[in-house]
């Protein structure tokens, strides 16, 4: 088999976005509330975008609307509010908690960021208090918030139960939680694989329930990602008997309605906004008991409620002049991201990930400089930059931090971060003075704790290659390392390797200022072409299928299908490109891509079998419309499937998926077998074409083929794929 080094990663970010797109298409109009219903309105993950999207004043008018319908209108956030933005930053969270209480949250849950800023003072400031069931005082025993909130409409109880992740401890930062001496003085109920944390939710679920509760809703900052697990929103489901609901926030997933069953088997509809305010969540009790959950999307509500939207700007003008100080400029653009849009610097080098860690090695007069890849938020655009994009960027006031580390623990640190890769990890090294590979085809051997945190490596490693200065890094000697306090000292994202050793730091300045002063004085003011792409200092290798060159055409299409788990190989080391692809083989990639939901209904096809993996996929398809099946009995999933059915599909699948489907037109008409296109597949073709999804074998020339009833290769289809995530996905979320 062989092997080749490059920047690849798994897009899971991208495929957790794809496979759960579309359940946040469930139209707002489904879920109109009457007179004596209860409506819960929820956020989550807002990360100081106070303005963006709906925004603050857009969910207040919201709100407002929903008053009309119903007197029962409850506001709930779901924690990660205060940071990710200048005006977070610049105010350590209380501009954010000012803007809050004027919209007028009901009950809110801390998530991970809401402790970057001291968060037992901010949270005196909010109005309407915390909930956490699991957040625990180790010298008292019991939790520092009350465990849930009740809320009474009419004859009818509400209780919320509020639940943040145990990865607070190496996703926040760990010394908050500890005493001068190092020792935890607080808990999230994170010991025995899980059980700790179900039991506490049980607890409060059953205090709920005994104080007379009619309905128990989850308020979690608990997420869906994998790394997540125990702890994740459905991992809590599994193991916990009498919620209602789950409104989940941290992972930043788009869910409108997913039906997980709990530990008496009973459905429990788990839902989550997004990020930023692209989505405002609505949670429906009936007076008939009936319970349903949807998101209002930001193409859908663009509403302001005047009041709110003038406190607003009234807070933005505070700090305008400041942020609006240009402090240097850049001749290209500077990013965290891929080049099909979706988040890159969490698993592989970006540019702008170089130049964060060259910050901190140029200004600590280091050997070695590391910049963890959660710590670096946000793009900077070619052109001017300003202090807002500086703070953008380093949102989180992060102090310099040089110490003298040894080569051993430099290793450690890298096969750390990099036991994720491909796949997402908040503390990723991206790296300045050191070069290193990562071979994801090495299951990773690191062990941690049950706050997450590093105690060794058991096995072979993944990390090899690492070179400081251009020379092979030597365990025993002895390095500078620069970065910032939150790594270095508190041991956050669970580098606590480093938090006993000698610190060298000879100018204390936070990360803004080092990154303005590395650009202002070392760079001269402008950021050169040299940091146009990145630098070539981390590479990730995989083993790519042995039937798959990486000269052949495909080869990007079936690295992405592969490494966003879109479809696999036929076996663990072939792709088998070449080979069609079958009707019943598309509608499952589709599903997937959907987020695999439940079908409500059972088409009565004779030739699919409800054991097959694809028949789910089917009932999906046919139930949205994708297809209607080769007649009324029969599916044919075995038969190939040919390029203008694929686009037909596909075409479908946009329109469900609500993503821009107007690009069509009559360049289709210039191919020589245009006239072969079937009548049905016509605007697809047109559409898959235009949108540079389906290509002919020479565009531009009249003897060219678009070859509508040729068969759809494996490849062609990986390929297409790709190309549909860049160029309709991406392009509509723009």
């Amino acid at each position: 088999m062989k092997k080749r080094e490059k920047f690849l990663s798994l897009i899971l970010a991208l495929a957790m976005a794809m496979s759960l797109a579309m359940t946040a298409q469930a139209a707002d109009t489904t879920i109109v509330p009457a007179k004596g219903d209860i409506v819960v309105l929820y956020t989550n993950d807002v990360h100081c975008a106070v303005d963006d999207n709906i925004g603050y004043a857009g969910l207040a008018a919201y709100r407002n609307d929903m008053k009309k319908l119903t007197d029962y209108v409850t506001l709930v956030d779901d924690g990660d509010a205060i940071q990710g933005g200048p005006i977070g930053t610049l105010s350590k969270g209380s501009y954010i908690i000012d803007i809050m209480n004027e919209v007028g949250y009901d009950v809110a849950v801390p998530g991970n960021h809401e402790f970057d800023y001291g968060f037992f003072t901010l949270a005196k400031s909010m109005k309407c208090g915390y909930v956490c069931c699991n957040f625990i005082d180790l010298k008292t025993g019991k939790p520092v918030f009350d465990s849930y909130k009740m809320i009474s409409y009419g004859d009818t109880k509400v209780a919320y139960v509020g639940i943040d992740t145990p990865e607070t401890f190496s996703k926040g930062n760990p010394t908050l939680f500890q005493d001068a001496a190092g020792n935890y003085i607080y808990s999230f109920c994170e010991g025995n694989n899980g059980k700790d944390l179900y039991k506490s939710v049980q607890t409060a679920v059953d205090q709920a329930k005994a104080a007379g509760a009619n309905y128990v809703i989850a308020v979690g900052h608990c997420g869906t990602d994998e790394q997540s697990a125990p702890w994740r929103s459905t991992d809590i489901i599994a193991n916990v008997s009498g919620l209602t609901a789950f409104i989940d926030g941290h992972s930043h997933s788009v869910i409108a309605a997913q039906k997980v069953s709990d530990k008496d088997s009973k459905t429990v509809l788990l839902t989550s906004t997004g990020t930023k305010l692209a989505n405002l969540g609505k949670l429906v009790i009936k007076t008939d008991g009936t319970v349903s959950t949807g998101l209002v999307s930001k193409d859908n509500y663009t509403t302001k409620d005047a009041t709110v939207d003038t406190f607003v700007k009234g807070i933005q003008a505070k700090n305008q002049a400041l942020l609006d100080k240009v402090v240097a400029t850049t001749t290209v653009p500077l990013t965290i991201l891929k080049a099909d849009g979706t988040r890159a610097v969490r698993s592989q080098e970006t540019n702008l990930g170089d130049l964060c860690a060259d910050a901190y090695r140029t200004v600590g007069s280091a050997d070695i400089g590391f910049s963890n890849g959660g710590g670096v938020r946000a793009d900077i655009a070619a052109g001017n930059v300003t202090y807002g994009d500086i703070i953008n960027v380093f949102p989180f006031n992060n102090a310099l931090c040089v110490m003298e580390v040894t080569g051993q623990q430099v290793l450690d640190a890298l096969e750390m971060a990099s036991r994720n890769c491909p796949g997402e990890n908040g503390g990723f090294l991206q790296v300045s003075g050191l070069t290193y590979t990562v071979d994801t085809t090495v299951p990773s051997t690191v062990t941690v704790n049950d706050k997450g945190e590093f105690t060794g490596v058991t096995g072979a490693r993944r990390v090899s290659n690492v070179m400081v200065g251009g020379k092979a890094i030597v365990a025993t000697q002895t390095y500078r390392l620069a970065s910032h306090d939150y790594m270095l000292k508190s041991g956050g994202d669970g580098l606590v390797m480093f938090k006993n050793d000698k610190e060298v730091t000879a100018t204390p300045m936070l990360d803004n200022e080092i990154l303005i002063q590395y650009i202002t004085k070392n760079l001269s003011g402008v950021i050169s072409t040299a940091y146009a792409k990145a630098q070539g200092r981390i590479a990730v290798v995989r083993e790519p299928f042995a039937d798959v060159a990486d000269t052949a055409w495909y080869y990007d299409g079936v690295v992405y299908a592969y490494e966003n788990g879109v479809f696999s190989g036929t076996s663990t080391t072939a792709f088998s490109p070449a080979a069609t692809m079958t009707r019943g083989q598309l509608v499952a990639v589709l599903w997937r891509m959907a987020g695999s939901p439940e079908p409500t209904k059972t088409a009565a096809f004779t030739d699919v079998d409800s054991d097959a993996y694809y028949a789910k996929a089917v009932n999906w398809a046919v139930e949205k419309g994708i297809t209607s099946g080769k007649s009324t009995t029969s599916f044919d999933p075995k038969a190939a499937i040919s390029r203008q059915q694929f686009a037909t599909f596909l075409y479908q699948y946009a329109k469900l998926m609500k993503y821009d489907t107007t690009q069509g037109g009559m360049a289709i008409r210039e191919f020589s077998d245009y006239g072969q296109i079937s009548s049905y597949a016509g605007e697809a073709m047109a559409w898959a074409n235009a949108a540079g999804l389906i290509q002919g074998s020479s565009t531009g020339t009249a003897a060219s083929k678009i070859n509508p009833t040729g068969t759809a290769t494996r490849g062609q289809v990986a390929v297409i794929l790709m190309r549909f995530a860049k160029n309709v996905k991406m392009a509509s979320a723009s």
